[in-house]
């Protein structure tokens, strides 16, 4: 089982966004997938209950703290079966949380807002991750990005200083938002919908599965339909 970790515990990074995009890439292309939600407000369970009975199946899983007669063991039953595990985290995620998170992945993905606030609480915690010792991977993506910010060069700079490169940059798009209000991803939409979308996201497709990249890190990608998440 290939197990990816989606945290970072700035809200507001579209944490959930990846994570159900890749479930839905994952279980599309017949493998058998599990979303596990770390978050108590559930989104990505709630995405994966809004999805029709005739989509790729995508199992739920819940990690969020228990609840008073509720068992955390079953609600955190991962299927045998699984081989792709996707792991959506709560903002906030630290201490022995985020250390058993941590514990379970192979592959981890940070998002980052090209915002002055996000540069400085996020860097600090990549920063954090790069000190551990570590068996896992560790990924940028640049998300709900203009490149005509003012903060997306800062942003470029500083993932220099601390030799990262970002795995891909998403832009502000409400094709995102409206594939997860619907319970599916942005690749099982019309294709000639998502163009632009499935474009700027194989790259982080192809990193979890250690493909070399068919989309150029450094290609520029033109500026799309912009929403407010």
């Amino acid at each position: 089982m290939n197990t990816t970790l989606v945290v970072n515990p700035k809200g507001g990074s579209g944490k959930t966004t990846i994570a159900i995009n890749l479930a839905s890439r994952f279980a599309s292309d017949g493998i058998p997938t599990t979303l596990m939600d770390y978050d108590p407000q559930g989104s990505s369970l709630h995405w994966v209950r809004l999805r029709d009975a005739e989509r790729p199946r995508i199992y739920g899983a819940s990690g969020a703290p228990e609840k008073f007669g509720k068992l955390r063991s079953f609600d955190m039953f991962i299927p045998p079966q699984t081989r792709e595990l996707i792991i959506d985290a709560p903002a906030g995620a630290s201490g022995l949380l985020l250390h058993d998170m941590l514990a379970r992945a192979q592959s981890v993905i940070v998002p980052i807002v090209a915002s002055p606030i996000d540069i400085h609480a996020t860097g600090q915690f990549i920063q954090d991750l790069l000190g551990r010792p570590r068996a896992f991977r560790l990924g940028v993506v640049a998300n709900k990005v203009r490149v005509s910010m003012p903060a997306y060069q800062p942003l470029l700079r500083f993932l220099e200083s601390i030799g990262v490169k970002p795995l891909a940059r998403l832009l502000d798009s409400d094709v995102y938002l409206r594939a997860a209000e619907t319970g599916v991803g942005i690749f099982e939409l019309e294709p000639h919908h998502t163009v632009a979308e499935r474009q700027q996201f194989e790259p982080i497709v192809q990193w979890v599965w250690r493909e070399e990249p068919r989309v150029s890190q450094a290609e520029e990608i033109a500026p799309i339909r912009r929403v407010a998440f």
